[in-house]
């Protein structure tokens, strides 16, 4: 029998060695996370060098595509703090039906999708969306959703093996994505080698392809690895239980929800840059994908964090439950304090790379300055949403988000952008202001909900 996975790294004592065992889990996820976001960073580039409009029409394409994408992401996030809870307390032998169930629900969510990207292109003309963004935004979102069940099962495997400390794969996979997006999309968007020229739709078409193959490449790694053959993930097959999946959706859903209200401030933020036209979308588009970039850090971070929280509260540790996110917060802390750096002083230079028109790359640069602002509180926000995670506390954490990014930071930015005529830097002030309130609230959250009398280990 494989020993347990947690133990390839090694608990060591002390906030630093907690630290060091933190950094350690978190780099290939930071590094599959930043090619996840290199990836829309590919896109981009693509199709900005294709026509201003096809990079407008992917800004709105992708806004929507992710849109329906949070809540799965999200509500399939209750995986690895279930099997951390499950390893840590010395019950592996359960983490395989867990896991199998995990799967079915995986499968629902990604067919759900599926049918909301086929209608959603036909709501573009009642946004307000202008006239010829609307074609190739369809196109695109017509490409992709063919690749959504790939990514949820994808992030279902990728989630149990974080879980259970291993997260090699998750950067090998994520990284391979792009060896795959590059040429692909490539041919498709610009029409070599006797194919049409399909522009925004050949993107979502190439993204969809190197869905599905990222997700066989996980399963292959799951259904070979030593690592993890005592867990016997694929030794049977099992039907849908309603108990575990509804414990999974209890834990996830509120999750996925917390994703939404996030996402979707972006989200929103960005379908309504649409209504502005092409260059702001565009500049805009620019101007998040950097900040995305960035953000990828400290996503791995929260992810890593919640791993070590659950498997702190598994095995009984209350003391390391804080110390686990401590070390969250300490790294945390000096990522974004450099990231902040790095768009402040190379905003010129970061644009250039996506665009030679003018006006697009001088407003998308000045957005970045705004970009740099926010790096803190988000950094923050989201160690603070993954060591609550780590607990299972999601319910009061998704009220607290809804109210910080939807109560203030929509509102504000709306009002700014286009109720006052700020236009787009309005708009990334209700950014600002909508983070830092939830880097507050959700930092206080914890700090309560971490306290010794309060922790308990729920089931899944």
């Amino acid at each position: 029998m494989s020993p347990p996975s947690s133990l390839a790294i090694p608990a060591r004592k002390g906030l630093l060695g907690e630290v060091r065992t933190t950094a350690i889990l978190a780099a290939p996820l930071v590094g599959g996370h930043v090619s996840t976001g290199l990836i829309a960073f590919v896109d981009n580039v693509l199709a900005g060098h294709h026509s201003t409009t096809t990079l407008a029409s992917v800004t709105i394409g992708t806004a929507l595509w992710w849109l329906p994408m949070m809540v799965p992401i999200g509500t399939l996030l209750s995986v690895p703090p279930s099997v951390s809870q499950l390893d840590g307390a010395g019950q592996r032998e359960q983490i395989g039906a867990l896991f199998r169930q995990a799967l079915w629900l995986a499968l629902g969510l990604g067919l759900v999708l599926f049918a909301f990207l086929t209608f959603i292109p036909l709501a573009l003309a009642p946004m307000g969306i202008t006239a010829e963004i609307i074609p190739g935004a369809t196109a695109f979102l017509h490409g992709i959703r063919w690749g959504v069940v790939a990514l949820t099962l994808f992030f279902c495997m990728r989630y149990l093996s974080e879980g259970l400390h291993w997260t090699l794969p998750t950067l090998v996979l994520s990284a391979g994505g792009l060896l795959v997006l590059l040429p692909v999309g490539y041919v498709l968007t610009f029409g070599k080698f006797g194919l049409p020229e399909m522009g925004a739709g050949g993107l979502g078409v190439a993204s969809a392809i190197m869905l599905w193959m990222q997700a066989i490449g996980f399963a292959v790694v799951l259904w070979r690895s030593k690592r993890f053959a005592d867990l016997k993930l694929f030794e049977r097959f099992d039907l849908p239980e309603w108990s575990i999946i509804r414990g999974l959706l209890a834990t996830g859903l509120p999750i996925g929800v917390t994703v939404l209200m996030e996402g979707g401030l972006f989200i929103a933020t960005a379908l309504l840059m649409g209504r502005l036209g092409e260059v702001p979308a565009a500049a805009h588009q620019i101007a998040i994908n950097l900040a995305t970039l960035c953000f990828m850090v400290p996503m791995g971070l929260a992810e890593a964090t919640t791993v070590r929280v659950g498997h702190a509260l598994g095995r009984g540790d209350f003391a390391g439950v804080r110390r686990a996110a401590y070390a969250g917060y300490t790294i945390v802390i000096g990522t974004q304090l450099f990231s902040g750096l790095v768009l402040l002083t190379g905003n010129d230079l970061l644009v250039s790379f996506y665009t030679g028109d003018a006006a697009v790359a001088t407003l998308a640069a000045s957005l970045l300055l705004y970009a740099a602002a926010f790096q803190f509180p988000d950094g923050v926000q989201v160690l603070s949403a993954g060591a609550l995670r780590g607990l299972k506390d999601t319910r009061v954490p998704m009220l607290l988000a809804a109210m910080a990014y939807w109560g203030i930071g929509m509102p504000l930015g709306a009002g700014l952008g286009l109720g006052l005529g700020w236009g787009p830097k309005g708009m990334w002030i209700g950014l600002i202001a909508g983070l830092t309130v939830a880097a507050l609230l959700l930092c206080t959250r914890f700090l309560r909900s971490s306290q010794p009398d309060r922790l308990v280990m729920r089931g899944p």
